[in-house]
Parts: C-alpha cells; structure tokens; sequence
C-alpha cells in the first residue's frame, strides 16, 4: 500500500513537475525549486469563488508525509492575491520548499463583499480541506504551520489563538474542523482592533480605515466587533508558539500591536519571540535578510519536527 502512494505521487510529480513553468506567474518562477510539483487554484469550497482557491507547492521530497506552512497574503483585507507576499518573500518561500516543507498559499472573501468573520472562516475551511485530503497530497495533518503578512498575519494569528475555541462563527456551516496549528509566522500583523485606533483623535476620519471596511463598523462604535476580531481575544496556554516580526518604523501598523500580542502570549506561557526590525517599514527589503530567513525556518524545523538546519 505504502508502495503504491510513492508510486502514485511519483507519477504526479512527473506530469506537473514539467508544466511548471507554464503554471507559475513570472514573478515568482524563480522562487520555486525545480521539480517542484505545483497545482494551481484548487478549490477548497463546494462553489466557483475565485477567492475559494488555493495554490498547493510540493518539493520533490517523495516518501514520507510532508509538513505543510499555510500561507496567507495581506491587502488590508481587501485586495492582494496568493502571489503578492510571495513575490516579496522569494528568498524565503525557496529556502521553505528546498527544505522540505509543502506549501499552501489560500485566498479569502475580501471586505469590499464580504465583512468579518468572512476572511476567517475561508481560512479555516481552506485549512480543513488540507487536513481532510492530506493522504491525496502527500501532507502530514499533523505538522501544520501558518504564515501571514499584514492583513494576512492578523488572519494567521487569529485562526491560530481562536482554534481551540469554539468560535462557530469562524467555522463554514459551524462545523469545527479538527486541524491544529503548531507553530505562527505573524509578520507584522494586527492584534487587537481597539488598541490599534485607540490612541486616534475621535475625528481621524475612522470610517475610511480598512478595519472599519473588514468589521462593517467602526470599531470604537462596536468596540465588541473590535473585540471578536482581534487574536488577542483568544489567547490561553493552549496556544501554538509564535514568531512575530514588526519594522519600528511601521506607520500602518503599530509596533506596539506586536509587543502587545507577544506580552498576551508570553503571560499565558505560550512560547514567543518578538523581533524587532530596525528601521523596517511594513513590509520591504529589510524583511528579505539572511537572518529573518533563518529565524524563519529554524522555528519552522524546531515546531513542525524537522532536522534542523
């Protein structure tokens, strides 16, 4: 039987792994280690949503199960697609891959036609899917990491403190899926929606923000929105560990959203680890370094049971 699957995903790998390039944009082909095996928008929901999609990236690891890192691109909840952050973090999408780690990069209902908790419970049902169908893909269901940037750190972090709460609200059809997160990649990521307007003048023109465009309402108007939507709101001891990365000179998000995220996670025993980016913007160059790749995948190969590097 064993046989059987490593012969059949050789003969996967075989048809996909010539047409990659023909499948890829060309903005990211260069990140993907040849032989790759790549399948492109597969839905992971019982409709035909362009934003119901996922991209599946499998190394050529062939044999046993491969941990999966869940990628979730940021655009303030509004914009963006599976690329964007990809094509900003190549170094680090080709080192995660050449170490054999799979990768699934999802897309969400946006704001602009679907308010909170939208975004979340396509994220769960995506990472449901994975889970149930991890013996097609050749996945571990149990060595499931997520990693997320921006709007997309909020949506990793959120799903990851609220997944052993019942919150049926997150969930497709209130059905809570069965996955669990070992380990959170929060780039720069909001944490908690009052604190983060919380020091605004009351005239700042809140209506124009994009977590007024993701709840529906202002937050300071429906500081109990503010509240379901924020991972702050869902941290206890049973929480995965966390490596959270935040430029100090960040002017859309602040800096002190992560510090506050680390300080909730540290009080309630959860493993953390802040680094603070010198000079670092949201987003931009100084988040390709040598060092945040190896933080990266050396907390992905201590918590997903990887040898280490």
């Amino acid at each position: 039987m064993k046989t059987r699957k490593i012969y059949t995903f050789c003969l996967l790998l075989f048809i996909y792994g010539n047409a990659l390039h023909a499948q890829m944009p060309s903005k990211i082909k260069d990140a993907i280690p040849e032989g790759t095996l790549v399948q492109s928008n597969i839905p992971y929901a019982s409709d035909t949503l362009k934003n119901h999609t996922l991209d599946l990236y499998i190394p050529k690891h062939i044999g046993n199960s491969l941990p999966l890192v869940v990628w979730i691109h940021g655009g303030g909840w509004k914009g963006g697609d599976k690329f964007g952050d990809m094509e900003n973090m190549k170094s680090t999408l080709k080192a995660i891959l050449d170490n054999g780690f799979a990768v699934a990069s999802i897309a969400y209902r946006f704001s602009t036609t679907d308010i909170f908790p939208a975004q979340i419970q396509d994220c769960n049902q995506a990472v449901n899917y994975l889970y149930n169908n991890s013996l097609k893909y050749n996945l571990n269901k149990n060595k499931i990491a997520v990693i997320g940037f921006s709007a997309g750190g909020h949506l990793a972090s959120l799903i990851a403190t609220s997944n052993n709460n019942a919150v049926n609200a997150f969930y497709y059809k209130n059905q809570k899926p069965h996955f669990k997160i070992r380990g959170v990649i929060d780039f720069y990521g909001p944490s908690d929606f009052i604190a983060r307007i919380g020091s605004m003048p009351l005239d700042e023109g809140e209506h124009k923000t994009t977590s007024t465009g993701l709840l529906g309402a202002q937050p300071l108007a429906r500081p109990d929105l503010a509240k379901f939507a924020s991972p702050t709101s869902y941290i206890d001891k049973a929480d995965p560990p966390f490596l959270i990365f935040h430029g100090d000179k960040d002017t859309t998000v602040p800096i002190t959203l992560s510090k506050l995220l680390d300080s909730y996670l540290k009080l309630a025993n959860v493993q953390s680890e802040f680094v603070i980016v010198q000079g670092g913007q949201h987003g931009g160059e100084l988040f390709r370094s040598e060092d945040i790749k190896n933080k990266v995948l050396a907390f992905l190969n201590a918590h997903l049971n990887q040898k280490k590097q």
